[in-house]
């Protein structure tokens, strides 16, 4: 299920006025299912798989899922669809359909998620699947089945089913190099939560490649990676692959210390790398002190405006990530960001609020201290809702400036500056 919707009526409403502010949940929500495309590709020959991506839940389309017959049906749903997901697995189980449910949210709260299905798939799920379709077979199908954390390699997942997309409603393509990500942000709420940090062999990513190509020759490829470049010589290694494949233009998501190596930087230049995303989450120190145990994001916050223009001057567009709601936070935090972008000169930037996702430290922490606003906010983990009480300015305050800041980032002078500087980037990759 894919597609998220902010709750907070105001903010919503400036995607109508500020189109650049959701460009990148547009992108984000386009992105078929990785996860289900892998576990198709997990699942025995003498399975007939269909791949369906359910937006909305309007009459027809139970309706429609029904009428392929289905004897399983694996859904796949982050925290802010779960819900829908929920009402969906009920109306498929009403009918006889054995339902099953994976993704982020179902790993770390699996009894909820077993009040509401068949089965409940946590973490890596191409391991197990095999398995939970063999029970189902012979009428004994467990609740639950465990993929947290596993340390079996990458190379072992099947190649995911992109022959089950329909080529023409896709421009951008995921694939996944590396799974996990060593730092230790509380907010995390992405893959460390289900595997440790685990890399592809260079050989299988190209094979993964060359299926993609198979589809569609010239594709745009997302990683759905945690963090890429954790390990130089291996990202080396990954950037010169990519550049073997000059039909092929991608993007993904790096830590800073991208910035330290100018060599992999070079490479990615060569390699068809449009862009970087990186959670910078905010310019001052104390805040960045909250982020992780070792500090490590804080340490390195003298010397990012450098990384970013070396990256940048290789003609590598940086989408710069900032976080709001720090217990640091205050009002004058809200300026002095606005500044600390323009200050960087970023060609693309992406603000967000503090949202404790269930399963991380950040939602254990502030449960604990009495600060969630409910004990059930699962639609409104959106990264655009308040869910909580901050520490220096009351939840109101928190949305409003965050509005503020939004129209001032996203207006048409901030809009048309930052893709004027991509265009400049792109033209000096052409002339390199």
């Amino acid at each position: 299920m894919s597609g998220v919707r902010i709750v907070n009526p105001e903010l919503r409403s400036l995607g109508m006025t500020l189109p650049g502010f959701i460009e990148r949940g547009k992108v984000i929500a386009s992105l078929p299912s990785l996860g289900l495309l892998t576990i198709a590709g997990a699942t025995p020959p003498h399975w007939q798989i269909d791949y369906v991506e359910v937006d909305s839940l309007d009459s027809g389309v139970l309706a429609d899922l029904l009428a392929r017959s289905p004897d399983v049906a694996a859904i796949s749903s982050l925290s802010a669809r779960v819900d829908d997901a929920y009402r969906l697995a009920r109306g498929l189980g009403e009918a006889g359909v054995f339902t099953v449910l994976g993704g982020l949210h179902a790993s770390v709260r699996p009894e909820e998620a077993a009040e509401e299905v068949d089965a409940v798939v946590r973490g890596q799920g191409e391991w197990v699947w095999p398995r939970l379709l063999a029970d189902w077979e012979r009428g004994e199908a467990e609740r639950v089945y465990h993929g947290m954390q596993t340390l079996e390699p990458l190379d072992s997942t099947p190649i995911p089913r992109f022959d089950l997309l329909d080529p023409a409603l896709y421009n951008r393509i995921p694939i996944q190099t590396t799974r996990g990500c060593p730092l230790d942000c509380r907010f995390c709420g992405a893959g460390r939560l289900i595997s440790p940090y685990k890399r592809k062999s260079i050989g299988r990513v190209e094979a993964e490649l060359q299926a993609v190509q198979a589809i569609w020759p010239r594709p745009f490829v997302e990683l759905a990676d945690d963090n890429t470049f954790v390990h130089k010589p291996w990202a080396r290694e990954l950037a010169a692959l990519f550049a073997d494949h000059p039909d092929v233009r991608w993007f993904t998501e790096s830590d800073i210390s991208l910035g330290d190596d100018p060599e992999l930087i070079r490479l990615l230049a060569r390699s068809g790398c449009a862009q970087v995303l990186i959670g910078l989450e905010s310019p001052a120190a104390e805040a960045l002190a909250e982020t992780d145990t070792k500090s490590w994001k804080r340490s390195r916050l003298a010397g990012v405006k450098e990384r970013i223009d070396r990256i940048q001057g290789e003609g590598i567009s940086v989408n710069g990530c900032f976080i709001f709601g720090f217990d640091s936070d205050t009002a004058e935090t809200f300026d002095r960001t606005f500044d600390f972008i323009q200050e960087l000169g970023l060609t693309e930037v992406q603000v967000t609020l503090l949202t404790p996702f269930p399963g991380t430290r950040l939602y254990e922490d502030l449960r604990a201290e009495g600060r969630l606003h409910s004990e059930r906010f699962w639609d409104k983990c959106t990264l655009f809702d308040v869910v909580y009480e901050p520490r220096n300015m009351t939840a109101a305050e928190l949305e409003s400036s965050f509005r503020d800041l939004v129209k001032r980032l996203y207006s048409e002078e901030q809009s048309a500056a930052r893709s004027a500087a991509r265009s400049a980037l792109y033209r000096l990759r052409r002339r390199a």
